[in-house]
C-alpha cells in the first residue's frame, strides 16, 4: 500500500484539477492578468504534476523489485561462509591465516544484513533515507571480499566442490557488489523523482501549493469574499508534505 504521504500528493493533485475544473466553469468571468493562472498553464502544470507523481510510483516499485532481488543474492552468504572456513581449515594453511579466516567468518555472521526488513510487496513505499540496515550489506561485501584475499592467498586451497572455488566465490562477491549497486542506484533514482515531484507542487511561488494561493486570492477579488464561486473553491486544500 502507498505511504500517507504519497498518497497526500495524490490529493493534492485531486485537488488541483477540482479547482481547475471550478474555474474553467466561471468561463469568461475567470480573466486573470497573471500567466500562471491562466488556465492554459493551470492545465499543464496538472499534467506535469500526475506525472512526476506517477515517475515516483514507478521508481518505488522498481526500488523495491531491486530490494528484494538484493535480499535473495545475500540470503546465502552466512552459510556459504560456514563452508569456506571449514574448507580452509582442511588445508594446509597456518594457524595465524585460520584465525584470520575464523575472526572475518564471525563478522559475516554477527553483522547479518537483514531481509526481513525489506519490502516484499513491490508497491510498498521506499524509505525516504537508507536505513541503518544498508550498511549491513555494505560490511557483508568488504568482509566476504576479505575472507575470498586469505583463502586465494592458500596456494593448498583448491576444493573440489564447485562452489566454493576461487573462481565461483569471486563471481559470488561481483554479484553482491552488483546487487547492492543497484540498490543505492535505484534509491537514488526514487529521491531525484521526489524532488522533481515536490518542485512542481510546493516550489515557493511556482510550485501548485502557492498557485492555488494565487487562484484563489484573484477568485476572491473579482468575484467577491462572499460569493458562491469564492466558497466553491476557498476550502480546497494543497498541503505541503514534509519528506
Amino acid at each position: 500500500m502507498p505511504s500517507n504521504s504519497e498518497t497526500g500528493h495524490a490529493k493534492n493533485a485531486d485537488n488541483f484539477e477540482k479547482i481547475i475544473s471550478f474555474i474553467m466553469g466561471y468561463g469568461a468571468n475567470f480573466n486573470p492578468s497573471k500567466t500562471s493562472i491562466k488556465t492554459p498553464a493551470l492545465n499543464a502544470q496538472l499534467l506535469q504534476a500526475r506525472a512526476d507523481i506517477a515517475a515516483v510510483g514507478t521508481k518505488i516499485v522498481a526500488f523495491n523489485n531491486t530490494v528484494n532481488a538484493r535480499a535473495i543474492i545475500f540470503a546465502p552468504v552466512q552459510p556459504l561462509a560456514t563452508r569456506i572456513i571449514n574448507a580452509f581449515i582442511a588445508t594446509d594453511a597456518s594457524d595465524e591465516a585460520i584465525k584470520d579466516a575464523r575472526t572475518i567468518v564471525r563478522k559475516i555472521q554477527g553483522k547479518r544484513a537483514k531481509p526481513k526488513d525489506t519490502p516484499t510487496d513491490p508497491n510498498a513505499p521506499a524509505p525516504n533515507n537508507i536505513s541503518a540496515s544498508q550498511q549491513s550489506y555494505d560490511q557483508q561485501v568488504e568482509h566476504f571480499s576479505a575472507l575470498l584475499e586469505i583463502v586465494k592467498a592458500e596456494p593448498s586451497y583448491a576444493p573440489n566442490e564447485n562452489d566454493l572455488k576461487v573462481a565461483t566465490l569471486t563471481t559470488q562477491l561481483a554479484g553482491l557488489k552488483t546487487a547492492n549497486t543497484n540498490v543505492n542506484n535505484a534509491y537514488t533514482a526514487v529521491s531525484n523523482a521526489r524532488i522533481a515531484r515536490d518542485k512542481t507542487l510546493y516550489k515557493p511561488t511556482t510550485g501548485v501549493h502557492d498557485v492555488v494561493a494565487d487562484i484563489k486570492s484573484y477568485v476572491k477579488s473579482a468575484f467577491g469574499a462572499t460569493s458562491p464561486e469564492f466558497k466553491q473553491i476557498s476550502k480546497i486544500a494543497i498541503k505541503k508534505i514534509e519528506q
